[in-house]
């Protein structure tokens, strides 16, 4: 089995469960997915510079070989901006919490009472509206 396989598969896998989290109803599997997600489009990055192990990163006149530089850098920059992205997801995600009451992602409540309860009363205002827009 090769390295290649190994973070191929990383990826795949990192790629997989940040879409699954990402489209579940509630705001903290999708902070997660976000973060699953960046993490492997930061180890497909750092993998597109080809994996060499044991060789510098600089250029020099007595090496042979050495490895591509500028993937580690985007890398380092990626982790920096997908932190703060994080933290930024994470406050917006707790204020919604604070303001809506719920941490669905649609706002709708989270037991079947409430939704009924939502239900019925969209139904009646609809009822209303029907009945005020028959009148001559």
């Amino acid at each position: 089995m090769s390295i290649e396989f190994l973070v191929a598969s990383a990826v795949g896998v990192l790629s997989a469960a940040g879409i699954y989290l990402v489209l579940r109803a509630r705001t903290f599997p999708v902070v997660l997915g976000l973060a699953f997600m960046s993490y492997a489009i930061n180890v497909f990055l750092f993998s597109s510079g080809r994996l060499v192990v044991n060789e510098p990163p600089i250029y020099g006149q007595d090496v042979a070989a050495y490895s591509d530089p500028l993937p580690q850098a985007l890398v380092l920059t990626a982790i920096v901006i997908a932190f703060g992205m994080t933290a930024l997801v994470v406050v917006l995600a707790l204020r919604t919490f604070l303001e809506a009451g719920t941490d669905q992602v649609d706002g709708l409540g989270e037991t079947p009472a409430e939704l009924e309860t939502l239900a019925e009363t969209s139904a009646s205002e609809a009822q209303v509206r029907s009945d005020v827009e028959a009148r001559p």
